[in-house]
């Protein structure tokens, strides 16, 4: 029976899935490591190192009673049962497979980690998004082992969205363990179902052989990326034929078949990992010799930064075609709204094109501001303002994009910000959040996604 867990890695997958079986197994210890103990001391402290609806809570209730953080990653190897590793699996920068395969230095430094400290056997579960048969290879690094310790391992990836991660923990649709097809394999598969099954009822903990939970990670996100690319691919032709999208999605997602969900046109996709683990999945096929299954899923990428292209192109276009010396008001940084994570953003993409066109930009995000700091470090100087409030983003300004759907922009006195900005003011929606006509009627020229533009041009 499971009693003592390590998490190696306090990130946004390690952090809030060990809080959750914590909160949920309050008889299992628990315990989070990290090289980087600055963020230890960020997940001891009264601000979190990031930020999840629902995540403060839990973490108040379980911190100190079974749940505890610690820059001691030796000792936290000695005494655990189970070893998740939640570490960083980010795209090669050099060498063979740069710019698609996974970089898995970090993994193997872990493992190599876990064979010098360790003093018993473990069962190692990979939770970090790997390609498929990286447990053969941890498999052999933990068994080049002088002590004769035996190592299990279970892949068990995690399908958390972002925004919604504790909700997502704490009543899944699908809790996926993989593990070997041998009796000490299905053994230690049986121990990590065990956990789950405090809270998750049986039927929805699916369990697999080690490579089948391997691949599903990377294809679940291929396949909703996929589903994004699509309906912004239709948004391009909506824009050129008349059609609304909206309506479109609407009417082919009663389909059963096919489905409502993430047929919501944008700016484009972010996070870290739906370009990643396509990318990912993308070397692999090119390493088994399978080039246009390549192909295919490299036009889901294409497609997706080709949006974030066209969108800007719509900007300058409307703008009179320059954009050059021109107040932008950037309102959301965050790949998405309910989260202050900005890896892979579209805002980074639209932003940095709209500084090549030498526009000038005013950015508020609730809670990405200081990642945007970061990720725009290398822009000119003065060409960037970082905003404490959207209507401070806004005053002045030719033209809004918004570029995270956060509730809160709903919300905004749009009457207020329009007499803030220079005229005509320029809106354009990336995320198709807000009420269109409404703006028109203010004064704004309205530019939304997959659906005709709303301008005051051509009036007498």
């Amino acid at each position: 029976m499971v009693k003592n867990i390590l998490c190696i890695g306090a990130g946004y997958v390690g952090g809030p899935t060990m809080a959750v079986i914590a909160d949920r197994c309050p008889d299992i210890r628990v315990t989070v490591v990290d090289i980087n103990e600055k963020r230890i001391a960020e997940w001891n402290s009264d601000r979190l190192p990031i930020y999840e609806p629902g995540l403060e809570e839990v973490v108040r209730r379980c911190r100190g009673r079974n749940l505890f953080y610690s820059a001691d990653i030796p000792r936290g190897i000695r005494e655990a049962d189970v070893i998740f590793v939640s570490v960083n699996t980010p795209t090669k920068t050099f060498g063979a497979g740069a710019g698609k395969a996974a970089d898995l230095q970090y993994l193997e430094k872990t493992a190599r980690s876990i064979v010098e400290y360790a003093e018993g056997d473990k069962i190692v579960v990979e939770k970090s998004t790997l390609p498929v048969r990286t447990a053969e290879a941890l498999s052999r690094v933990l068994h080049a082992n002088a002590k004769g310790l035996k190592f299990q391992i279970i892949s068990n990836p995690e399908f958390l969205a972002e925004g919604t991660a504790i909700a997502d923990l704490n009543d899944p649709d699908r809790v996926l363990i993989g593990g070997m097809e041998t009796p000490e394999g299905r053994a230690a598969l049986e121990e990590i179902v065990s956990v789950y099954a405090r809270w998750v009822p049986r039927e929805r903990i699916i369990t697999t052989n080690l490579w089948s939970s391997e691949l599903t990670k990377l294809v679940s996100n291929a396949l909703l990326a996929q589903r994004v690319s699509s309906i912004n691919s239709i948004s391009a032709l909506c824009e050129r034929t008349g059609a609304n999208v909206h309506e479109v999605a609407r009417a082919a997602g009663r389909d059963s078949r096919i489905g409502a969900k993430f047929l919501k046109p944008g700016v484009g996709f972010g996070g870290s990992c739906f370009k990643k683990d396509i990318l990912n999945l993308v070397y692999l096929c090119e390493h088994y010799g399978l080039p246009e299954v390549a192909e295919y899923w490299l036009d889901v990428v294409k497609m997706n930064e080709f949006q974030a292209a066209r969108f800007v192109g719509n900007m300058v276009d409307a703008m009179f075609n320059t954009v050059a010396g021109k107040r932008v008001a950037i309102l959301g940084f965050a790949f998405k709204a309910d989260t202050g994570d900005t890896r892979e953003s579209p805002a980074i993409d639209v932003c940095r094109r709209l500084l090549a066109e030498h526009a000038e930009l005013a950015i508020f995000d609730p809670k990405a501001l200081d990642n945007a700091k970061r990720d725009l470090a290398d822009a000119p100087a003065g060409a960037v303002k970082f905003c404490a409030s959207a209507a401070e983003a806004a005053e002045g300004a030719h033209a809004i994009a918004l570029l995270t759907d956060w509730k809160e922009f709903r919300e905004l006195d749009f009457e207020e910000i329009y007499r803030s900005m220079q005229k005509p003011a320029f809106l354009f929606d990336g995320r198709d959040l807000l009420d269109h006509r409404r703006l028109f009627e203010l004064g704004f020229n309205v530019y939304p996604i997959g659906c005709g533009a709303l301008t005051h041009f051509g009036e007498a």
